[in-house]
């Protein structure tokens, strides 16, 4: 005998059954859950960039750092709210190849889109704009940088997003022509987030020129150590941590069988981390003869950001060789900048992010597997995979679009940001006085040191380099 209507409403009220709507509405709520909590993770990541900035710079520009990477989320997420989110992912009529065109200010938003994913995005765009406050620390006006944070978020980043992200961009490889049958194959932002961040960093830092001392009058370089090698290594573990929320989040959802690409996401952002440790660790062993545990805290972060365009295609063995090639890219980079540019970054943000950035926009073009592929994309059987798997003088279509992708993120964030960071210069907001950079930051401009029982003091070889009478050592607690 058949169950009758009761009978149904009493299993339902019991949860013992599910009607298809309702099994719907349950997956949909597991899912915005799951967005706001990789949202929650990405955004811990400004723990670990404050952090681990804090702990890069000298003891006298403590505060500025860490006000710099609170304002980041700040006022990323009014530039973001008000237009950064309209420009990446608006869509009215369609949308267009170039930039959204709807939800300035959230309007016409509830229905339209949902606001874990606004959470979400957010917090990579809060990302992208924190890379560059450890490029330009020590010597920088708090005014210039606040314009900077938000020109990035609501428009240099966002319209990067378009291209690269949403449905309608002229990149997307959700679009329904993608480009060359692929797209760019980007799953959670080594070009959108990583290089626009990196090439803005790199801008920055050229404009403003090096800190005081940090080249001799022969111009080498003269080293200008950080002040806490514990908060280094503690914001590259919480940095680390909220990978897990940048990778494996970028699924968007974990029903429908997302939730295998999610873990796979994971195990491949952790093997490519520690390859690219090992690696710098080994590099710097070999040159330098020591076991250098800064070059080894970037190694890490080099891995994770070469992993994060194919954290879903590539298989976990792939992950390895990847991150450790990303060691080698940074230490590449890393060199060049400093002693042939002569361009000081204080953070390595270019070489870890926009060298990183490149390295994991190529290694996925050649490494993405066809399962994988699907897998996480839901593209169509037959649509071209990674370089490496396919028959010779084939499957360069990833590789083009690949480079592709880098070329026009470079064009438009450097042909951005340039300009931007000269007129803040021309307009005599960019750098601090010479008087306020030798003094600290925090002193000149934020009502004293971030370590209060302790006397400011400044013993590099970059200040006895700059032929400026150092300050007298005596790092004692003041009631002693």
């Amino acid at each position: 005998m058949g169950l009758t209507d009761s009978d149904l409403a009493e299993l339902r009220a019991k949860g013992l059954i599910f009607l298809a709507d309702e099994m719907s509405q349950q997956n949909a709520d597991v899912d915005a859950m799951y967005l706001v909590i990789a949202a929650v993770l990405v955004f811990l990541m400004q723990t670990g960039f404050a952090m681990l900035c804090a702990g890069l710079v000298r003891a006298k520009n403590t505060k500025n750092i860490l006000l710099k990477n609170v304002l980041d989320a700040c006022v990323g997420a009014i530039g973001f709210w008000s237009l950064g989110y309209a420009f990446s992912y608006g869509q009215a009529g369609g949308g267009n190849p170039f930039i959204g065109n709807t939800y300035f200010f959230l309007t016409n938003f509830e229905g339209n889109d949902t606001y874990q994913s606004w959470l979400f995005q957010w917090a990579f765009a809060a990302t992208a704009a924190t890379i560059v406050s450890g490029a330009v620390a020590e010597r920088t006006k708090m005014a210039a940088y606040l314009c900077y944070s938000f020109f990035l978020t609501a428009f240099v980043y966002p319209v990067v997003v378009h291209w690269v992200w949403s449905s309608a961009g002229w990149l997307s490889a959700f679009n329904a022509s993608p480009l060359l049958g692929t797209g760019l194959v980007d799953f959670a932002g080594c070009g959108v987030v990583h290089m626009v961040g990196g090439i803005s960093a790199i801008c920055g830092a050229y404009v403003c020129g090096p800190r005081i001392g940090r080249y001799d009058a022969d111009g080498s370089m003269v080293d200008i150590p950080g002040h806490s090698s514990t908060l280094q290594v503690l914001g590259t573990f919480i940095l680390w941590v909220g990978w897990f929320g940048f990778n494996p989040g970028s699924t968007l959802a974990v029903t429908g069988g997302l939730g295998a690409v999610a873990a796979k996401c994971a195990v491949t952002t952790t093997l490519s981390a520690s390859a690219g440790a090992i690696g710098c660790l080994a590099v710097y062993k070999f040159g330098a003869h020591t076991f250098e545990l800064g070059q080894t805290l970037n190694g890490v972060l080099a891995g994770l950001v070469s992993i994060t365009a194919g954290c879903s295609v590539v298989e976990p063995w792939a992950a390895v060789i990847i991150g450790l090639i990303g060691s080698f890219v940074y230490v590449a980079i890393s060199e060049a900048v400093k002693r042939v540019l002569k361009i000081d970054d204080v953070v390595d943000a270019f070489a870890v992010h926009g060298g990183g950035g490149m390295w994991g926009l190529i290694a996925a073009s050649l490494f993405a597997t066809t399962e994988n592929h699907q897998a996480s994309y839901g593209v169509p059987p037959g649509t071209p995979h990674g370089a490496f798997y396919a028959p010779l003088g084939q499957g360069h279509q990833l590789f083009v679009c690949a480079l592709v992708g880098i070329a026009v993120i470079w064009a438009w964030v450097a042909g951005l940001m340039l300009p931007f960071f000269f007129a803040m210069n021309q307009l005599g907001w960019l750098r601090s006085p010479a008087e306020e950079e030798l003094a600290g930051m925090d002193v000149s401009k934020h009502g004293g040191s971030a370590y209060p029982d302790y006397v400011a003091v400044d013993t590099s070889a970059a200040q006895k380099a700059a032929s400026i009478a150092p300050l007298k050592v005596i790092h004692a607690v003041a009631a002693a």
